[in-house]
């Protein structure tokens, strides 16, 4: 199913700009040790192996150590993405982090991650979009890249949600792990890379998916605290309807740009969620299912994380080669949403 340059439109290959393209040229990812399964979830709430898997799909999650944070998990990721692509620290010249839970407010948390992987002449900042933020992130990275700002650009996306779950509702405790992906952006000459990102959001949804707790509506307090504001709160049902038709919408919106169709891609990798979300976007788009990437069952909904886990999982599992088209597609707190086309 491998495709090449002749068979679709590059978005960003117009005749009025002189940007350069922009490629991932390596991909790693981290997940902490610790395996929270199930099983072990039966011991803490009111639910059963068979309940969780039915309804989510997910058998298993990772679960950060007390003295892991999420700059530690970003950064193994980076490493492993630097080690891949052979890049040095000094080499790379932006550091973007997509995440909902960093170690602390601020300073960002990309900084802690610029000192820790010793890239010391790197720019640092953050983005929150949630479970969108990774691609979101990508297509600012690629900005950079096109517009001859950077050379190298350092994308993460990672989260340790597990500090954010209350354990006492089994509606969403199930649902979320920890762990970290990470790419890194240059022009690779003669090669398409990132072809385009559709991105969208609608804030008037915002609470149906939140942690209410922690800004400047709602410091810590001990009222606060008692009143449980500081955790994820999610509506299910109206998360998992607007997830599918926004994740429908991105995808088919980023594949009319490219004047693609979805046979074209060889592998559709949707935000790891929930199997009945990827199950009913996948039903819609009339993907195949030998053309789905799934690890949800592995990890859980690890939101930034999500999607660059799963991208890393394809590359080193074989599942997508040089020259191949991959349609990435998310939805998130915000609401957010976004779907990328990449041409590996």
């Amino acid at each position: 199913m491998t495709t090449t340059a002749k068979k679709f439109k590059n978005p960003r290959a117009k005749h009025d700009f002189k940007g350069r393209s922009c490629s991932i040229v390596a991909v790693g990812s981290y997940v902490p040790e610790k395996v929270l399964t199930n099983g072990d979830l039966e011991k803490l709430v009111e639910t059963s192996d068979e309940w969780i898997t039915s309804r989510t799909g997910i058998k298993e999650r990772r679960i950060a150590a007390k003295d892991q944070f999420t700059s530690d998990l970003a950064t193994q990721a980076a490493l492993r993405a630097m080690e891949r692509g052979g890049i040095k620290p000094e080499q790379i010249d932006l550091i973007i982090l997509a995440t909902i839970t960093p170690d602390m407010p601020f300073p960002s948390t990309a900084c802690l991650v610029q000192h820790k992987i010793g890239a010391h002449r790197a720019a640092a900042f953050d983005i929150e979009a949630a479970c969108s933020g990774f691609i979101y992130a990508l297509e600012i990275g690629q900005q950079f890249i096109m517009s001859r700002t950077y050379d190298t650009v350092l994308v993460i996306g990672a989260e340790k949600l597990s500090s954010i779950i209350n354990w006492k509702d089994r509606n969403t405790c199930v649902l979320f792990g920890d762990g970290a992906g990470a790419a890194i952006l240059q022009n690779r000459p003669q090669s398409h890379g990132l072809l385009t990102a559709c991105m969208g959001a609608d804030g008037a949804k915002a609470e149906l998916l939140c942690m209410p707790g922690g800004g400047s509506r709602c410091p810590a307090t001990p009222e606060s605290l008692s009143a449980g504001l500081h955790y994820l709160r999610m509506d299910g049902k109206e998360t998992f309807k607007n997830a599918v038709g926004a994740m429908c919408t991105a995808a088919q919106e980023a594949l009319r740009r490219c004047e693609l169709d979805i046979t074209q891609i060889k592998c559709f990798i949707p935000h790891q969620a929930n199997q009945r979300i990827i199950d009913a976007v996948g039903e819609r788009l009339n993907v195949k299912p030998e053309q789905v990437f799934m690890n949800l069952q592995k990890y859980g909904n690890t939101s930034a994380a999500s999607v660059a886990i799963a991208l890393d999982e394809a590359v080193q599992s074989g599942r997508v080669q040089r020259g191949d088209l991959i349609l990435m597609v998310v939805f998130g707190a915000g609401l957010t949403w976004g779907a990328a086309v990449i041409e590996w």
